[in-house]
């Protein structure tokens, strides 16, 4: 018996709330200490570039996350699959909150950083795609947009709980008082492994997809030895489209949560517990945007979403900035909002747009890999060359790379094909059903 769609969609959002709050807080200390915790001899501007290169180390790492999980999640399942990436963010978060200091163990610290990074990154690019494929593979195939939402909403509720975990444990140390950065700023690392023992609960109280288990059992459906050998040889066009079309996606979301929190209180003045006040409720504005453009992706198709938010993202990547340099919060705070309101624009149909390209047989390994593609494209350069060019050039510059990304999106996006239509499971004889 399958299991109810409402737990499904409890476990897709469950599990990618826990693994992006793993991910999301170590953007935020990356903003906020890490320069100071792990990189104190570089000095204020290359510590903090250091500081986001290993923020970024983790898309690099992501692609092989995408390869090595959806193998398995190809060959043995999904379910299986997203147990294994919940269990290595978790453990290596955990770590992470008990990592010594550059100051205690001296260069030991910040590679000890950037291997849990790498082992971050590994289990969020295999996290995402098993998720959304939980949830598109056991919805009906008109509600799939719908349902889609669901694991697309993680990353808004992780968000707010990193935003609001790290403002009460500012609130409750001080702004000014160095406890922050000598013990603070640990407390959201280790708290994530209550988060850990929740969505193993709820990802140990569900079935496998019926769509794979259909695909097993069935002996004339052919098995991939290596989806990912597949994936390529095959679909190849549609993950180099995918990967283009969402990386304006990950640079505004990363740029957002990351680089806007270290430029608040640098550049524009803010306090810390502004600025963290400021992203926990840019979480509403984005979380409703994801869910809204989701649903009504059911109903005029995912092209036309994702296509809309990317030719918004280049005059809006334009005027950010100009914004931001006034000083004040309440032009922060408009800032963040829409920046992350164009990200959930075309966040929201993402999650049942890859899913829905992809054969059964390698679709864990097509989607992932797409998607983590267009992670290392937006997500892991964008904050990296934002600190550089904003250092160098003034926000300004920044602005332009973001218009940038929005438009090598716009001409990806036109050349995807609308899958809302498309039948995801394969023939008998192989041959995806519209592909």
């Amino acid at each position: 018996m399958s299991t109810p769609m409402r737990r499904v969609a409890l476990a897709s959002c469950a599990g990618t709330t826990i693994e992006f709050y793993d991910f999301f807080i170590y953007g935020t200390a990356a903003a906020l200490v890490f320069p100071k915790v792990f990189f104190p001899a570089l000095g204020e501007a290359a510590g903090t570039v250091a500081s986001f290169a290993t923020f970024a180390v983790a898309f690099g790492a992501r692609p092989l996350g995408a390869v090595l999980f959806g193998h398995f999640g190809d060959r043995l399942g999904r379910k299986r699959t997203l147990i294994s990436t919940l269990l290595l963010m978790g453990i290596a978060t955990v770590l992470i909150g008990c990592l010594p200091s550059a100051a205690s163990i001296g260069v030991a610290a910040p590679i000890l950083l950037v291997a849990l990074r790498i082992a971050q990154g590994l289990a969020v690019g295999g996290e995402w795609a098993g998720a959304t494929l939980l949830a598109a593979e056991y919805a009906p195939a008109r509600k799939r947009g719908l349902y889609g939402v669901f694991p697309q909403l993680g990353p808004a509720l992780a968000f707010a709980l990193s935003s609001v975990t790290f403002l009460i444990v500012n609130l409750f140390v001080g702004e000014a008082s160095p406890a922050f950065v000598e013990w603070g700023w640990r407390v959201p690392f280790l708290l994530s492994a209550l988060l850990l023992a929740v969505g193993l609960y709820v990802r140990l109280a569900i079935d496998e997809t019926p769509m794979f288990r259909k695909a097993v059992a069935d002996p004339a459906a052919p098995r991939a030895r290596a989806p990912i050998v597949g994936a390529f040889r095959h679909q190849w066009r549609e993950i180099l489209l995918a990967a283009g079309a969402l990386a304006m996606l990950f640079a505004f979301f990363y740029i957002g949560t990351a680089f806007l929190t270290s430029y608040g209180t640098a550049k524009v003045g803010l306090s810390r517990s502004a600025v963290l006040a400021i992203g926990a409720a840019s979480t509403i504005v984005f979380g409703a945007a994801i869910a809204l453009s989701g649903v009504y992706s059911d109903r005029v198709g995912r092209k036309r979403v994702v296509l809309g938010a990317c030719v918004v993202s280049v005059p809006w990547s334009l005027v950010m900035f100009p914004l931001l340099d006034t000083g004040s919060a309440v032009a922060f705070a408009v800032v963040l909002m829409v920046t992350m309101a164009v990200f959930g624009v075309a966040y929201g149909p993402a999650g049942a747009l890859l899913p829905e390209m992809f054969r059964t047989r390698y679709r864990y390994s097509g989607a992932g890999i797409a998607y983590n593609l267009a992670g290392v494209v937006g997500g892991g350069t964008a904050p990296i060359l934002a600190a550089d060019l904003s250092a160098a050039h003034g926000g300004g510059a920044v602005g332009v790379m973001l218009a940038g990304f929005g438009l090598l999106s716009v001409v990806c996006t036109l050349a995807l094909p609308e899958t809302s239509a498309r039948e995801m499971e394969d023939r008998q004889d192989g041959v995806l059903s519209a592909a």
